[in-house]
């Protein structure tokens, strides 16, 4: 399913906390490592693929570690060349690619956060579309809990865009918390994540 959505992929971050990088931890777990797939970025990538027009992974320093994964699932990889900025640079970076391809709505996530179901991703993508006038996003919600992807339109994404490199997501969603949906899910791969060895470890693989 295609509405005009850009998918964006954080994938810049250093992984420090886990210590390699998150983007080619195998997935599903005992998948490898080897190629383009059995990665979790290769997953978010084939994910996405299904409910975007185009899949775009944002690198920074491991960027040629990212090429062969990115490229090898169809995907676009868009290069932050400052990406010690921070997360919130990444997103600047990934969402003025969405509108430079056309689009302006983006599907974002991390990639330390394994792709939900595709059921999940198409009631977010349904729940985006049919969205009530003066919704600017729909977030995931699982038990109470607020997940990823997010799927944005034009007017939350100008307000990303528009914000220092200072700020982060967190700041600008709550500021504009009453044009925000959350879709309450049966899914709790909208929050998991990957973020440590240990939360790594104590996810379930998909199949």
């Amino acid at each position: 399913m295609s509405v005009g959505i850009g998918g964006v992929i954080l994938a810049a971050g250093e992984s420090l906390r886990m210590g390699r990088d998150k983007a080619l931890l195998p997935w599903p777990k005992g998948a490898g490592m080897a190629g383009a797939g059995g990665t979790i970025l290769s997953f978010a990538i084939k994910s996405l693929s299904q409910c975007c027009d185009f899949v775009l992974v944002v690198g920074g320093k491991n960027e040629d570690a990212l090429r062969p994964v990115v490229y090898g699932c169809g995907a676009f990889l868009v290069l932050n060349p400052t990406p010690e900025r921070g997360q919130f640079s990444s997103l600047q970076t990934g969402l003025q690619e969405v509108l430079n391809r056309g689009r302006d709505s983006a599907m974002v996530t991390l990639v330390d956060r394994p792709a939900p179901n595709a059921e999940t991703l198409s009631e977010l993508v349904n729940a985006f579309v049919t969205r009530e006038r003066g919704i600017w996003a729909t977030i995931p919600e699982y038990q109470g809990q607020h997940g990823h992807p997010i799927v944005i339109g034009r007017e939350m994404l100008e307000a990303f865009l528009i914000a220092p490199a200072s700020a982060n997501a967190r700041e600008i969603e709550h500021a504009n918390q009453s044009r925000i949906s959350y879709l309450p899910v049966d899914d709790p791969q909208v929050i998991a994540n990957a973020d440590t060895p240990q939360g790594y470890a104590s996810l379930e693989s998909k199949t």
